[in-house]
């Protein structure tokens, strides 16, 4: 999985209930289920460039929404920060404090 996949992946799973319906079909359907912008346009009687259009607003405002937000860079390192204390067997404790506190 390419970085550019993972990072469409969980934009989607932190924020796709944010999009329209059909952004998260089309979005879905093209990331997910690997369909073809053709495959999705004949299915949703709609032009190519129509969909190609849906799923990139979709994509632009899932990056948006993280570049607002910052939760998913914050869930990043935090969980890079737990794997790392648990490899070493250092106390998660103080990490897990530090995640929750606002």
């Amino acid at each position: 999985m390419t970085d550019n996949t993972l990072q469409k992946a969980l934009l989607y799973d932190f924020y796709g209930e944010l999009l329209t319906e059909k952004q998260r079909e089309y979005f879905d359907l093209y990331h997910n289920e690997d369909f073809s912008l053709a495959e999705i346009a004949e299915k949703a009687n709609i032009s190519r460039q129509g969909v190609y259009d849906i799923i990139t607003r979709a994509e632009a405002t899932l990056q948006d929404i993280e570049n607002k937000t910052g939760i998913i860079a914050k869930w990043l390192e935090t969980r890079k920060e737990l794997e790392h204390a648990m490899e070493n067997d250092e106390n998660i404790v103080e990490i897990i404090k530090e995640y929750f506190e606002v």
